[in-house]
């Protein structure tokens, strides 16, 4: 943070003041965390709880940010600065929020799959629509996160993002053009590797119900082959929940990474 001898009572609200806004900014990054980012983002955390803990790790990564940089005084660079700070904080929250929408996206698969679609329901964590599968998964990634120190990993990423990225700069649109493709194709990527075990065992399931209607005429498969369904999806997914949460909480370490290198400014 931006050094400022008190050498008298004069210079106390210039030395205010640079810390303010240097409190802001960081404010300014950290805040898109709590609107996009995994757990953060979360409708069960009620708005002023998002505030004020967005604002106690601003409190606490403001000496880093501000360390050895000069935060602007005039109205024109610091609305310029603020700007840039909304933006990094947008793109890095955006990253992160992949892994959430790629658990959704696989859990939608196998709920259309096993039928489940037919049913959906409100998710609590995200606020949409989702069916018994999906909010399955979405909370099972929220705990697996929580518990294995997602948070903690988000808020370091935050503060090596300003070694990468420090304030006062701001990445080129290639680098965050390569960001957003790079986050777009991982989505179904990381769907697929979350669920294709569930989604192997419904379609072999199906195979097998297909021979045996060719085989049987009389046999009313429908009615036999839907809860047979349903109990080899459920089965698969307690067997493969032990490896989702390994694969969530290396997915989340590689995201942070990923975002960090492409967006860094040298």
């Amino acid at each position: 943070m931006q050094q400022i001898a008190l050498t008298d009572g004069v210079q106390l609200p210039a030395f205010v003041s640079a810390n303010l806004f240097a409190c802001a900014l960081v404010l300014c990054r950290v805040g898109p965390f709590f609107l996009l980012a995994p757990v953060l983002s979360a409708n069960l955390l009620p708005a002023r709880a998002k505030f004020a803990a967005a604002a106690a790790i601003s409190v606490a990564l403001a000496p880093i940010a501000a360390q050895g940089r000069a935060v602007p005084q005039d109205p024109v660079g610091l609305a310029i600065t603020f700007a840039q700070e909304i933006g990094v904080g947008l793109a890095l929250a955006l990253a992160l929020s992949v892994l959430a929408s790629a658990v959704s996206a696989g859990a939608s698969l196998v709920d259309t799959l096993v039928g489940f679609s037919f049913g959906s329901l409100v998710d609590p964590i995200t606020g949409v629509n989702a069916s018994v599968v999906g909010q399955v998964y979405t909370v099972f990634a929220m705990v697996i996160l929580v518990v294995t120190g997602g948070v903690e990993l988000m808020i370091m990423g935050l503060a090596r993002s300003y070694d990468m990225i420090p304030i006062g700069t701001f990445p080129a649109p290639s680098q965050l053009g390569q960001l957003a493709v790079t986050a777009l194709t991982e989505i179904p990527l990381i769907g697929l590797e979350l669920v294709g075990p569930v989604i192997l065992a419904v379609v072999v399931v199906d195979a097998a119900f297909g021979l045996v209607a060719r085989a049987v005429p009389q046999m009313n498969v429908f009615v036999i082959g839907l809860p047979v369904k349903v109990i080899a999806a459920f089965v698969v997914v307690a067997a493969t929940l032990p490896f989702v949460g390994i694969h969530l909480e290396d997915d989340l370490q590689h995201a942070i990474e990923q975002s960090l290198s492409l967006l860094a400014t040298g």
